[in-house]
């Protein structure tokens, strides 16, 4: 396999553009990627990438060793993935991607579970709310929470969210109840906005009896981590927007209380995001099937208060 691992290691080189970025998602050092590297290029007779202290660029023949790897390496794993669903013995790593709260709420509670299932598979989880790159880092799958906008990866939705608009007793008291978006912006109310580098919403979407408006927010915090938020909205230090399965059960204690409920917020949709070819991979097909059945019984559970 040494040559299937190194066309590996080239395709993430050259997608990554930096044989360390390229070396840390293939779990190896820099130097075992610049040997796979050369190997790569003493076996061809030819240069992949030119190669400085501050870059390094794929060559002409590198652009187009890619194509031909690129379809070489899915070809063996379309043949891996078939060969497992023959012997029912998937095996292999699973790389996952999903937002802060579902992550830390719905999905790692159930890896181990899953892996004892299938002792075989191996799970990387990655949590993080900003937005990934579902073939530039080399994700499986991709839970999603949003609104999704045109996509060329394969959507699957496993729930409709609603969202709520809520903020301390205390911030009430001291700042007033918000009646719809209007009042928040005219008043100039704290709001805990979610925002990361590159992120594209900086405004709340919310709907009005004339369909759904964007409102110019402010607020003096911001956090790129969706559970800091409602942290410092329980501390009362503003009002936050979150999907109810977050807040229901500060909604229950009175911890947090609804506001602007003339003008709710627009909901949104839990998806799974995948690769088109990726779903053909028999362990991530296992892995979204029990994801999503899981998800689904913890959202409802975790809405209707139970324990």
């Amino acid at each position: 396999m040494s040559y299937v691992n190194n066309l590996r290691m080239f395709i993430r080189v050259y997608e990554l553009g930096s044989m360390s970025a390229a070396a840390r998602d293939q779990r190896s050092s820099p130097a075992v990627a610049s040997a796979r590297i050369s190997e790569l290029e003493k076996h061809l007779g030819v240069r992949l990438f030119n190669r400085t202290t501050r870059s390094l660029q794929p060559t002409e023949n590198g652009r187009i060793f890619y194509d031909g790897a690129r379809r070489v390496l899915e070809a063996i794993e379309d043949a891996e993935s078939a060969v497992m669903d023959v012997t029912q013995n998937p095996r292999g790593t699973i790389f996952v991607a999903t937002p802060l709260g579902v992550g830390r709420r719905f999905i790692a509670p159930h890896v181990p579970a899953f892996k004892d299932l299938y002792p075989l598979i191996d799970v990387r989880l990655r949590l993080s709310d900003r937005v990934i790159d579902v073939v530039s880092e080399g994700i499986d799958v991709c839970f999603h929470l949003g609104i999704l906008e045109d996509s060329t990866l394969k959507v699957r939705l496993i729930a409709d969210c609603q969202r709520i608009l809520c903020a301390a007793p205390d911030y009430i008291a001291r700042r007033g109840l918000p009646e719809d978006g209007a009042a928040l912006v005219r008043d100039r109310h704290d709001c805990l906005n979610l925002r990361f580098p590159g992120a594209k919403e900086f405004q709340w979407t919310l709907i009005t009896p004339e369909g759904p408006r964007r409102f110019e927010i402010t607020g003096p915090f911001e956090s790129d981590d969706g559970d800091v938020l409602t942290h410092w909205a329980l501390t009362g230090r503003g009002i936050v927007m979150k999907p109810l399965f977050e807040v229901a059960e500060h909604l229950r204690s009175g911890a947090l209380v609804p506001v602007a409920t003339a003008t709710p917020p627009l909901p949104v949709q839990l998806s799974s995001l995948s690769q088109h070819r990726r779903l053909k991979d028999p362990k991530v097909r296992l892995f979204t099937d029990y994801m999503a059945a899981r998800i689904r019984e913890e959202m409802r559970r975790a809405i209707d208060g139970e324990a």
